[in-house]
C-alpha cells in the first residue's frame, strides 16, 4: 500500500465533514427513521454504502487513468480539490436555512428493499457526493502510484465513515421517536420539567 496512515486519516476527516453537512441522505434518513424507526432507516444506510463505494471507485479508477496518461494533471487535481471544497462550502452556506423535514414520499415506503433502493438512489444522485468524490478525492492521494490495496483502503474508508455516522444518526432519531411516543416517557419528561420550573420559581425570590 502506497498511501500513508496520515493521508488516510485526512481523507477520513473529510468524509466526516461530508457526513455532517445536511443533504439528501439526511432527508431520507430522517424521514425513514421518523416514520418507521431504526428498522426502517438501516436499509437506507446500506444503499448509501454501496453508492459511496461506487463513487469512490469511479473517482479512483477514472482519475488514475487520466493521471497515467497525463502526469502533469496531478498538481491540477489538488487545485480542483481545493476549489471543490470552497464550492461545497459556498453551496452549504447558501442553503443553510433549507427545511430538511420536506421529504419525498418515495423515501418512506415501507420494506427493507424499498429502503435500500431509496438509499442507493439518494447517494447516486446526490450532487454533494458527486462533487466530493469526483472533484476532491483525487486531491488527497497520488493516484498514479495506486495499488489494489490502496483502492481497497480508500473504498473501505469511503464506506465505513458515512455508514457509522448514518447508523448512529438513525439510532438517535429512533430513540427520540420512541421517547416521544411512549406515555410513560412523556409523563417522566413532564414531571421533570414541572419540578424544574417550580424550582426556578422558588429560586427567583431569593435572587
Amino acid at each position: 500500500m502506497t498511501i500513508t496512515l496520515t493521508e488516510l486519516a485526512l481523507y477520513a476527516g473529510a468524509l466526516a465533514i461530508l457526513f455532517l453537512t445536511p443533504g439528501p441522505v439526511w432527508v431520507g434518513l430522517i424521514a425513514r427513521a421518523l416514520s418507521g424507526g431504526f428498522a426502517a432507516a438501516w436499509p437506507l444506510t446500506m444503499g448509501v454504502v454501496i453508492g459511496d463505494v461506487l463513487w469512490s471507485l469511479f473517482a479512483v479508477l477514472g482519475m488514475a487513468w487520466v493521471v497515467d496518461q497525463y502526469p502533469s494533471t496531478l498538481e491540477a487535481l489538488k487545485w480542483v480539490a481545493c476549489a471543490t471544497f470552497i464550492l461545497m462550502g459556498y453551496l452549504i452556506l447558501r442553503s443553510a436555512d433549507k427545511d430538511l423535514s420536506k421529504a419525498d414520499s418515495r423515501l418512506t415506503r415501507p420494506g427493507i428493499w424499498a429502503g435500500f433502493v431509496a438509499g442507493l438512489a439518494v447517494i447516486l444522485g446526490n450532487p454533494k457526493a458527486i462533487l466530493f468524490y469526483m472533484g476532491m478525492l483525487p486531491g488527497f492521494f497520488d493516484l498514479a502510484a495506486f495499488t489494489t490495496a490502496d483502492i481497497i483502503a480508500v473504498a473501505s474508508m469511503s464506506a465505513l465513515v458515512p455508514l457509522v455516522g448514518n447508523l448512529f444518526m438513525a439510532a438517535m432519531i429512533d430513540r427520540v421517536r420512541r421517547l416521544l411516543t411512549s406515555p410513560k416517557a412523556v409523563r417522566r419528561m413532564n414531571i421533570t420539567a414541572g419540578v424544574l420550573m417550580i424550582g426556578v420559581g422558588l429560586v427567583i425570590p431569593l435572587t
